[in-house]
This record gives structure tokens, sequence and C-alpha cells, in this order.
């Protein structure tokens, strides 16, 4: 780790002098980017120089253990100074590990019924509630880019886009197939069902990052239309998209304009391809947005929501909560603390980063 910290250390101080430069100060180019590098080292490096300086008062104290007059003074400060460096070194070492480029991007989110028939259809609406209300909490937009609803106020599928600062870091934990055991209404023997829903969480991808040429792109325009006909458009308004390379078919109809369906099916579609390209990259076989949803087979879950217990478990990290009122209302975030806090924790170990004393 320290090692990493004196090279940080050096290119900061090398930035600070090249952007002192006037030669430098008059390209407005290279000026900006070393600005912005200097800004993204700036705070580890305030973190190393106050873990040094904590480190250095230790060893201070720490020489006075051997004075009888003042060993127990010495004692209480070095207690203080060990909370202090580990807490500093938490610190520096989550800045160390590579973050993933997506975190801070807005996403885009599929809820899709899967076995269960019209109780999955409910799930998925009760689902996209869930997102709907922790976006609310943490100030996010939350829009509705595509629905089919099912005749029961469920959704066959939703798709909604969420921005927001870091809604990828937070939300992407949310991709798998979410497992609902209750009594249905319609159930007059009182029997618990158990259904799913999918969930796939894409990092939304712009202009820049996916070119798709317009010969790539079939556009089919058709009349929209609610459930059983209701409020029918008389103009064609609702766009379907196929892009023709990949097969992938994406739909908009909940938009007034056919510009804006447009708008929102390319949004869809970029982020498909973007998840696609990223699979790519990395040589996986099966496209990523499919290993995240599984089948919608019962016997896959990543969490389960269970009515007659009041409870919520997630099976990656075997936590469970009874609150299940509160957790449909959006409050998720002790799952996703946990499971944050063991993805860092491998990356922590795959990295070979140690926890070394500073000098």
């Amino acid at each position: 780790m320290l090692d990493k910290l004196i090279g940080i250390e050096n290119r900061f101080e090398e930035l600070t002098q090249l952007l002192a430069d006037p030669e430098i100060a008059s390209d407005y180019t290279k000026a900006s980017e070393y600005s912005q590098e200097r800004s993204r080292l700036e705070k580890i490096v305030l973190l190393a120089r106050d873990y040094r300086k904590t480190k250095q008062s230790v060893f201070d104290a720490e020489a006075l253990l051997n004075d009888s007059e003042l060993r127990s003074i010495a004692e209480e400060e070095l207690e203080t100074l060990h909370t202090r460096a580990n807490k500093l070194e938490n610190q520096i070492l989550r800045l160390l590990l590579p973050t993933d480029p997506r975190d801070q991007k807005d996403v885009i989110v599929e809820i899709r019924a899967g076995a269960g028939g019209d109780e999955a259809g409910l799930f998925a609406a009760d689902l996209y509630r869930m997102y709907a209300r922790y976006a609310e909490n943490r100030k996010w937009k939350i829009d509705i880019l595509s629905a089919n609803t099912s005749g029961v106020g469920g959704y066959k599928e939703v798709i909604v886009s969420i921005a927001g600062k870091g809604a990828y870091s937070r939300l992407k934990y949310e991709s798998g197939v979410h497992r609902v055991q209750r009594v249905p209404d319609t159930e007059t023997q009182g029997r618990i069902h158990t259904s799913t829903s999918t969930v796939a969480v894409m990092a939304e991808a712009d202009d820049i990052e996916i070119k798709i040429p317009d010969g790539d792109i079939k556009m089919e325009v058709y009349r929209a239309g609610g459930a059983g006909g209701q409020s029918v458009q008389k103009n064609s308004t609702a766009v379907r998209l196929t892009h023709k390379p990949s097969g992938l078919v994406v739909q908009c109809q909940d938009e007034r304009s056919q510009l804006q369906n447009r708008l929102r099916a390319m949004s869809v579609l970029r982020a498909r391809l973007y998840e696609q390209e990223l699979d790519k990259r990395r040589n996986e076989q099966d496209a990523n947005r499919k290993a995240q949803v599984g089948t919608g087979d019962r016997s896959e879950k990543i969490r389960t929501y269970n009515y007659p217990q009041n409870r919520v478990t997630d099976h990656r990290i075997n936590i469970t909560s009874h609150n299940l009122e509160g957790v449909l209302n959006g409050s998720i975030d002790e799952f996703v603390d946990e499971l944050t806090s063991r993805e860092e924790a491998e990356k922590l170990s795959a990295s070979g980063l140690n926890k070394t004393p500073a000098k």
C-alpha cells in the first residue's frame, strides 16, 4: 500500500507543478485533463498525509510507555490514535481499489414477470414501486420507458430509467431473480404460492460510447393502445426498433409523440448494446443481461420476500430483514451496503493490497 501511496503523491506533486507552468495553463485541453487528474488524486493524498502524521504520533506516544509518570496518558492517547489510524487506513484502501467506470452512471432497469402467472405480474409491480420509492428517497428521477400491463394490475414487463448520482453503484446488485411467497387474493384455501420476477440493471450509455449507424436500425411505427384497447391513439406514435446486427428489439409507446418514443427506445437499445460490448471484452459467452436475470424459474433466486413470515432474505449474503413492508417501500440499503462491503473486501483480497505500517 505504501509503495502505491508514494507513487500517487509523486504524481500529485508533478501535476501541481505542471499546472503552474504558463505554457500548460494556456493549453485548455491539457490544463483541464491535468486538473481533473489532480482533483481525483487530492483526496487520497490528503488522507495519506494525515495517516503518516497519525502513525508518527503513535510512534511518539509509544516512546512514552516506559515513563511511569506519563504511561497512563500515553496509553489513553494510543487507543485514540490506533482507532484513527485504522479508520484512515480503511478509507485509503477503499480509494486504492479499482472502480467500475459505470458506477456514477444513470441506469435502465428492466423488470419482468417470471414464473407464477398473474401473481408474478403483481410482484413485478411491487418491485417497480420498491425501486420508485428508493429513487424518490434518494431524490433520483425515475421515468417509465415502456410498460406492458397485465389485466389484474400487474406488469408483464416494465422498463424504467433512473437518473441520479451513483444510481448504478447502488442498484447494480438488484439484478437477478426475485422470489415472492404469499397467499394470493384469489386463493380460497389459504395456500402459499411462490412466484418470481426478474430484474436487469444496465448502465445508460451515451452516443460517444455506443455508435449505432442509422443503417443498422429498422424502425416500425404503430398505434399505441392501453390494456383492452383503452386509450388508443389515432396516430401512429408507438415505435419498435430492431437492431439488425444483433437482432435486439425494443419498443416504446408511453410518450405522446413518435419522436419521444424513438428517443426512449434508442436509450434502452444503447444500454443493452453497451452491456453486450462489455461482455464481449470480458470474453463471456452469454450476454451479461441474460446472466443477470437467469431464467425466472422458481428455484433461482437472489432474494426472497416472504409475506407470512414478514421477512426478506438476500441469499447472496445470508441477511434477513423482518421489515417486509419497509423493504417494499424502498428500504433496501441494508442489503446494498452489505453487498458493497463484500465486493470491496473481494476486490481488496484480489488486489494484493495489504495493511502495512507507515514509516
